[in-house]
């Protein structure tokens, strides 16, 4: 037996062996991938040919290797049994075609569920953020991962671990949110599922593509040392470090001149030699070409190649184009060591080693297909089910979770109304509860014609089956983004009919300007987009009331509502099981306990801003520029109320590498059940260097009965009062500290003022990332 084949050697030394039989082609052959698309017929995969790429000839890559498979199911519908039969056969052609038999590594995306047809679309990430629930996170990505594993996927491109700097970028739908901590810490629990399934999770985008100037698409990014250090790239470090993610893909965008895709100090440097990453760095589609053609950096193929390889980069995705001929050309002339080529290979070949690809037992048949009769692949259609009740169950709970209650002014729950109206674009489509990197509107939308695969039940539909003796009138009133008033005048007359108006008002998910929200659709301002804003005032000009909600990918400023709607429901695209959940918080069969995860603001115009801003950040007498949001982060509402009394700090000061103590107790006060988010900020009222006001540093959900009440223990590390320091280095400074504990951001309950005592102390990426939060009944009145 070849040792590469051995799996009772270590990988390394499979991998090393390897590579000593390798030619120079059948090294880079590793390094890049093909895209493609399944076959609905069960046939091999057909080569996808994408307008930035020229038409690959698999007959002539196939012979000396092939390191990747680009979303044979995120390509084009596909039933998935199939999809997994014709990912099956491609696999056995790719490894008998090469003489050391190794197959593709298969990835696609899954961002909100695995993006293949018929499969589970759960609530897009910003939703997740709303949770501020990593344990439910964590399952969800293990179900992806299972789904994505058992028809034969290895790799998913999840979690996008970007923080929010401005609101205005298109892909805040994809983002966790606009705290690091709130990001690392519900990213790592997306990665801990994800890979728990066997799954590679794969870090998005590294570092700096959130911060793009004016939230535009691609912008260059100009963020200082301590911005990058202290708010961008500590989600990565904690998934790496506590997420045990195998994969990171790259920023397009360049950070103050240079590059992600070209930056050594940050993908080798940091990632590699500091944090310890020995997983694969893969590149963002077309990222490593951009080298040329967009940033500058390079006069050629072959110099994007050998720049990329020279940062860290391991894998060209989605297509060959600068690591197949022009890179072995450029080993040839000199122009690029070989050595960087052992070295990204030897990341790529233990990758495949784990994940049993080099077994000499490999089968390309993955276990969706155990059992399967081969021999008729018409007769596996509807065999497979990625979308199957305990998805459903999942992706509702989460739904659930995540929806925030902004205003109420008694209105809701509804008790019984016996007429709705139920007005705006996204009341009765279907496809209102999903983000743009959902199969059914990032590819679905260019098969006209082709069923969804999944149920999508409308707001209407939903609303009806909740409210059963309710009688519920209609009215569009105007477009996502047509700017059509006509339908207006007779929103009004309906609303004024009703006994409550329900107004279902937000985004349209799509990619480059087929959406208001997704990747390529950004916004100059942050107001609703089209006419929705002048429908949402004629309405609240009524006697009747208005529940407005929003299916979103963004927060909006909402003008006047903010103060006259009856009540505000914000939702972040929801998923499939959305409209149900929100359904729920309508009619109050489900008490509202999501927290917002970015800012809603009071104005369209104030960004860039979030709530992570230093004092002048914030209003003040020097500006007449108020940013001061209309909902601040971590801002909820509940259908019951919560009293917090009785701190009691048990460690009053503690030395610069020790921890404090706090405890507290938080009582449901209201006549039903519901859940309280505990939010820890910290404040540091003076620093060597500029601060933010506050910044979260834990967070702890409670689920509290009527009358229940817990004793909440904190335990809160010296390392979380860390910052960059004037020399570049993470420090911790003695002195005063203040930490809040708080319903939001914006609403902090009670105040333990601690000293950190002793020597400045020097801490690193190995430093304590969490406070930990225990819980003991105390009982109830």
């Amino acid at each position: 037996m070849p040792p590469w084949n051995d799996p009772t050697l270590p990988a390394t030394t499979r991998a090393e062996a390897l590579i000593d039989a390798m030619t120079l082609q059948e090294k880079t052959g590793q390094l890049f991938g093909v895209w493609v698309g399944a076959s609905d017929q069960g046939g091999e995969v057909a080569p996808h040919q994408h307008d930035m790429e020229e038409a690959v000839d698999l007959e002539a890559l196939l012979p000396t290797g092939l390191g990747q498979l680009t979303r044979p199911f995120g390509t084009v519908p596909v039933d998935p049994a199939l999809g997994a039969l014709s990912l099956a056969r491609t696999q056995a052609r790719i490894a008998s075609a090469n003489r050391f038999g190794i197959p593709a590594l298969a990835h696609d995306e899954c961002l909100a569920g695995f993006a293949a047809w018929g499969a589970t679309a759960y609530p897009v990430p910003l939703s997740w953020g709303a949770t501020f629930d990593p344990d439910t996170v964590r399952r969800m990505a293990a179900a992806i991962g299972r789904d994505m594993r058992s028809v034969g996927v290895h790799q998913g491109l999840a979690p996008v671990l970007d923080v929010v700097r401005d609101a205005r970028w298109g892909r805040v739908e994809e983002t966790i949110g606009e705290d690091p901590y709130l990001v690392g810490s519900i990213g790592t629990a997306y990665v801990q599922g994800l890979e728990s399934a066997g799954a590679v999770a794969t870090l998005k985008h590294l570092v700096g593509y959130s911060a793009s100037r004016a939230g535009r698409n691609l912008a260059p990014s100009s963020v200082g040392l301590r911005e990058r250090a202290d708010v961008l790239l500590p989600p990565f470090e904690m998934a790496v470090r506590e997420g045990g993610a195998r994969s990171v893909m790259n920023a397009y965008t360049d950070t103050d001149g240079m590059p992600s895709a070209a930056d050594e100090d940050l993908l080798t440097g940091l990632l590699r030699d500091t944090w310890g990453f020995d997983g694969t760095v893969v590149a963002d589609y077309f990222a490593i070409a951009f080298l040329k053609t967009l940033h500058g950096v390079a006069a050629d193929w072959a110099g994007a190649a050998g720049t990329a390889l020279a940062a860290g980069i391991d894998v060209e995705l989605p297509n060959v184009k600068t690591f197949g001929a022009p890179l072995v050309q450029a080993v040839t002339e000199g122009r690029v060591p070989e050595e960087l080529i052992d070295r990204a290979l030897r990341h790529v070949l233990v990758q495949k080693a784990a994940l049993g690809l080099l077994d000499p037992d490999w089968s390309p048949m993955p276990a969706a297909l155990d059992g399967a009769d081969l021999g008729d692949p018409e007769a596996l259609r509807g065999t497979v089910d990625l979308d199957r009740p305990e998805n459903r169950r999942l992706a509702r709970e989460i739904a659930e979770k995540a929806i925030v209650l902004l205003t109420n002014d008694g209105t809701l729950p509804l008790a019984g109304p016996r007429r709705i109206a139920l007005i705006g674009p996204n009341a009765t489509e279907p496809t209102a509860v999903l983000g743009c990197y959902s199969f059914p509107q990032h590819i679905g939308v260019r098969h006209p014609g082709t069923p969804a695969g999944i149920e999508l039940p409308t707001l209407l539909d939903t609303l009806a089956a909740e409210f059963p003796a309710a009688g519920i009138t209609v009215a569009r009133g105007t477009g996502i983004d047509d700017g059509d008033l006509s339908g207006i005048p007779e929103a009004a007359q309906v609303a004024r009919e009703a006994d409550v108006a329900v107004v279902v008002l937000g985004d349209r998910a799509g990619l480059f300007g087929r959406g208001t929200s997704g990747e390529g659709c950004d916004a100059e301002l942050l107001v609703l987009p089209g006419a929705q804003q002048h429908l949402l005032d004629t309405l609240l000009d009524l006697d009747t009331p208005v529940v407005t909600v929003l299916l979103a990918g963004r927060p909006y400023a909402l003008g006047r509502a903010v103060e006259e709607s009856a009540a505000i429901v914000q939702s972040f695209f929801p998923g499939e099981e959305g409209t149900h959940a929100i359904a729920g918080v309508l009619s109050g069969r489900v008490n509202p306990s999501g927290r917002l995860p970015v800012s809603v603001p009071r104005r369209p115009g104030t960004q860039p801003t979030s709530y992570l801003g230093a004092r002048l950040a914030h209003a003040g007498e020097v500006s007449d520029v108020d940013p001061t949001p209309a909902f601040a982060f971590g801002h909820g509402l509940s259908y019951t109320e919560f009293d917090w009394s009785d701190l009691t700090v048990d460690t009053q000061e503690a030395p610069t590498d020790g921890e404090f103590t706090l405890a507290f107790t938080v009582r449901n006060t209201g006549d039903r059940s519901g859940t309280e988010v505990v939010q820890l900020y910290l404040h540091d009222p003076v620093a060597s260097v500029v601060q933010p006001v506050q910044r979260l540093v834990g967070y702890t959900r409670l689920e509290l009965e009527p009358g229940e009440a817990r004793r909440v223990r904190v335990a809160v590390p010296a390392d979380l009062a860390s910052f960059t320091g004037r020399d570049g280095r993470r420090v911790v400074e003695p002195g005063a500290l203040e930490m809040r504990l708080a319903a939001s951001s914006a609403d902090a309950r009670l105040t333990a003022r601690v000293t950190l005592t002793g020597a400045e102390r020097h801490v690193d990426h190995t430093r304590c990332l969490h406070a930990t939060f225990g819980q003991e009944p105390v009982g109830r009145t």
